[in-house]
């Protein structure tokens, strides 16, 4: 579920910033420069519309992402998850931490040593 939502996201995303690169600029950036002479809002142009139902199912997504990770948290920090990785899983790699480490460069021992 996860994925597909975020397949849409970036899809969204992408039409997002195409539609707005397509827009027909309205001049004075930043409001900026002469007074156009016009009052008011001027009438909403497909594009405007379209881009403005990209922008809400863009932030829709970005909800839904964001519940969907926090469901997945299980409510537990990163640091209470520490002690899980640096604890030893059994006794005998408890007694033997070279059993944990890797061969050396050229060496090609397997990683079990042997018991002799």
């Amino acid at each position: 579920m996860e994925n597909v939502v975020l397949i849409v996201h970036l899809i969204l995303a992408l039409a997002l910033i195409g539609a707005v690169l397509m827009q027909r600029s309205e001049g004075g950036g930043l409001g900026m420069g002469g007074g156009g002479g016009t009052s008011g809002r001027s009438a909403a142009t497909a594009m405007g519309k379209l881009t403005w139902i990209l922008a809400i199912a863009f932030i829709c997504t970005s909800i839904s992402l964001t519940i969907i990770a926090a469901q997945k948290s299980a409510g537990g920090s990163v640091i209470d998850r520490l002690g899980d990785i640096t604890a030893p899983a059994s006794a005998e790699e408890e007694s033997n931490p070279d059993a944990l480490l890797p061969p050396a460069e050229g060496d090609n021992a397997p990683l079990v040593p042997s018991a002799d």
